[in-house]
């Protein structure tokens, strides 16, 4: 009867349905809810910062136990989360496997590597117009004796710098001809209209005009000095009585941007003008406060003019007012 029993018993347990583990997950959505399943309770997922979806589509407390969360919601919300950081970090998105609906394989466009689908590289190209300071501004040697010269240390180093200083001027002027066909009459003459005008837009304070003459940060000082000297004199008259009387190069400098590429390069020429002006300041009622127009006054003046070797439409600027 027992052996009966026990017959009967194990009939039924070889009839019952065979439960079998579910198949790996196949897609993205899968992937992400098996990697939630494997997290403790009161874990949080790291992105979220200790943050759930909840039912009711307001932000609840941690993961873990019974709640109202939809967990296809939650799972659709880090899927998107994931596939937007992925492309924020310039890789592309995994392809799913196997064929389209229509039969054909699947491709996806040829990324490289660090631009998103979609994107264009774009080339940036900075160009730099002035170097922004003067290089080796000019000062005035002090007189040195022959005997000084020829018999001291002091006087041998001296000899050395002056000759090293002289080395640079001519290596400068030298590039400068041969890249733009420098000539010095020419320059003076081109130098000494863009003194004169520089000195009447200044005199006018005509600011947005002394832009195109001279550079950035001699256009900024310059600014300032008109601001100032209008808040103590309402105008101011000026001229320049031509021809100068005297105008001689002091210094020339060459900035290398790139020591591998020689043409990409400043020149600054200091220049000496020797000139007469006539000038004469009034006050808001208009009367003369500084100055007699009716005088000729001797002004010497050292300026630096500069130049790029490397722009294609590149021009003569002041950079620079050297005070002695």
């Amino acid at each position: 009867m027992s052996l009966a029993r026990l017959g009967q018993s194990l009939v039924r347990r070889l009839h019952r349905p065979l439960h079998l583990p579910p198949p790996p997950p196949t897609d993205h959505h899968a992937a992400v809810s098996r990697s939630l399943a494997t997290s403790h309770a009161n874990t949080c997922v790291r992105g979220f910062a200790s943050l759930t979806y909840s039912g009711g589509s307001t932000i609840a407390g941690k993961f873990g136990g019974p709640s109202s969360v939809h967990a296809v919601q939650v799972l659709e919300l880090v899927a998107h989360l994931n596939h937007a950081r992925l492309m924020s970090s310039g890789s592309a998105a995994p392809a799913p496997a196997g064929p389209a609906s229509s039969g054909a394989p699947v491709t996806r466009p040829t990324v490289s590597k660090g631009v998103p689908v979609g994107a264009r590289k774009v080339g940036m190209k900075v160009v730099m117009m002035s170097p922004g300071f003067v290089y080796e501004p000019y000062s005035p040697r002090e007189p040195i004796s022959i005997w000084k010269r020829l018999f001291t240390r002091s006087g041998w180093r001296r000899t050395k710098e002056d000759i090293i200083l002289e080395m640079k001027n001519a290596y400068s002027v030298q590039q400068l001809r041969k890249k733009t066909g420098y000539s010095k009459k020419q320059f003076y003459n081109e130098a000494f209209k863009i003194y004169k005008e520089v000195n009447m837009l200044f005199a006018r304070g005509d600011i947005s005009s002394l832009r195109k003459a001279v550079t950035d940060n001699l256009h900024s000082a310059m600014k300032n000095e008109i601001k100032r000297r209008q808040a103590k004199w309402k105008s101011v008259y000026w001229e320049l009585v031509e021809p100068a009387v005297n105008i001689r190069t002091l210094r020339a400098r060459m900035i290398g941007l790139d020591k591998k590429d020689l043409d990409k390069a400043f020149i600054q020429l200091t220049l000496e003008f020797v000139t007469k002006q006539k000038y004469e300041a009034y006050n808001s009622k208009g009367q003369v406060v500084s100055g007699d127009k009716s005088k000729e006054v001797l002004v010497k003046e050292i300026w630096v003019f500069e130049r790029s070797l490397f722009h294609p439409d590149a021009y003569w600027r002041v950079c620079g007012q050297i005070k002695l």
